[in-house]
Order: C-alpha cells, then structure tokens, then sequence
C-alpha cells in the first residue's frame, strides 16, 4: 500500500523537503548544488509555483513555497527526476536517488508560515555547519540582494528592516517544527512500514508475541524511523516496553 494522498493546503504554502535514499549525498560539488538550484529556478516557474524559502543540505533539501495553481506535484518531480537522472549520469550510479516521493506539509497559519521560513534557513546551525548567515546554499541572503525568483514579500512586511530580519532569523526556535521525521512518521505511511518490515496486518499483533522476538520487531521499526509515540499508539505497546526494547 502507498502513501496515501497529499493534503491540500488552503493557504497555498508548503513545507517541501526531499531526501537522498539511505540518507545518501546528493551534493558532491558546488556545481551540483548550483545545477540543482537553476532546475528548481526553471520548474518552478514553468509551474506557477513561488519559492520563498531554500535550504539544500548535504543528503535533503528543504523548500518553501507558494502554489496558488495546485502544482508543486508536477514541479517536483520534474526537479527531482532531472538532477537524478543528472547526478546518475555525472557520478556513473543507478537507482533510485531519492528516498521515495518528496514529501510536503500545508503551513495555514502566518505563526506556522514564519516559524518554518526560519527553521529552513537554520538548518545548517541545527547540523552543526555554521550560522544560517554564513551558509552558502540557502535563500538567507535573498533578503540583502536582487534574487527575483524567491518571493519575501511576506516576511518584509512583518521583518522591514535587515535588523528585524537578522534577529528574527537568529531566535532559535522554541516551537516543534516540521522535520523529515515528522513527515515520514505520519500513520499511513507508518502503517505500511509496519507491515511491511514485519509482515503483519496490523501493528497491535505485537501484543501477543513472544518478549525477545516483540522487542526485536520494535528496535527493527525504531530504525526504520517510526517514533516512540507513534509505535506506542499504532501497536498498542505500552511506552516503557518501547523504550526498554
């Protein structure tokens, strides 16, 4: 069973983020950050779709968007199959670059919209690179020089000066924000990694299985990426049995 369908945001923004399969590099070069940034440039205008925010890390990329027209779908699998097919060409690989279909979340609140525009760009200092100032691969910058393909409009209204926008930018985020994991970890996809990884129709069959063989099957979904919580909620396992696995 495949993920189920994405939801629809009314705001028309997303948090888009993409990932290298088995967290591979996706980057070697700054020519291939560069390459990959001109397809996102050429896509997403050719898709109506308005880039506000970007952050291309190492092994994922985080974008945030404006889709007015309903197709950042079509947008991004045109940018991801063309650098995949690029990068497969460039480094003599096959196979599959990235780990399955981008995966996106409707931001509906002026709160949540800020609150991701400023974990993107602060991806870098969360990995422990540099300050989102200093890094090279971001929108940071766009706000101090003519980049007409990312679109701050709304953040100049509320951040009008570079002061504002410096210190905003530099406010760590005290809110939990939209991370790969949290998408991933959604229940239909969760569900199908249960059962997949365990051959199982339902993930509360754990229950009545021997201790060893369940705690095992709960490290295995662990390091398949699913959390706590939602192991405890979708086997019905207690919390500390998980923790304890």
């Amino acid at each position: 069973m495949g993920r189920g369908l994405r939801r629809i945001s009314v705001s028309g923004y997303y948090h888009l983020i993409s990932r290298g399969n088995n967290k591979q590099i996706l980057y070697e070069s700054p020519d291939d950050y560069r390459y990959y940034l001109s397809k996102m440039g050429k896509y997403s205008r050719e898709a109506g779709v308005v880039i506000n925010a970007f952050c291309l890390m190492e092994n994922h990329v985080h974008i945030l968007v404006n889709d007015p027209h309903g197709n950042v779908s079509a947008m991004m699998r045109n940018l991801n199959g063309c650098y995949s097919k690029y990068y497969n060409q460039k480094y003599g690989r096959i196979g599959q670059l990235y780990q399955g279909r981008f995966l996106s979340e409707p931001i509906e609140t002026e709160t949540a919209l800020f609150i991701v525009f400023r974990y993107i760009l602060n991806n870098p200092r969360k990995a422990g690179i540099c300050p989102a100032s200093q890094y090279r691969w971001s929108s940071y910058k766009a706000y101090f020089g003519n980049y007409p393909s990312i679109d701050l409009s709304f953040v100049r209204d509320r951040l009008p000066t570079a002061e504002s926008y410096r210190e905003y930018i530099d406010t760590p985020n005290e809110d939990e924000c939209l991370e790969y994991e949290n998408f991933t970890n959604q229940d239909d996809y969760a569900l199908d990694v249960i059962r997949s990884t365990l051959e199982i129709k339902t993930g509360t069959e754990l229950q009545s299985w021997e201790k060893n063989r369940r705690n095992e099957a709960l490290r295995a979904l662990k390091a398949k990426g699913l959390s706590i919580r939602r192991l405890e909620r979708l086997t019905g396992v207690g919390r500390y049995i998980i923790t304890h696995a």
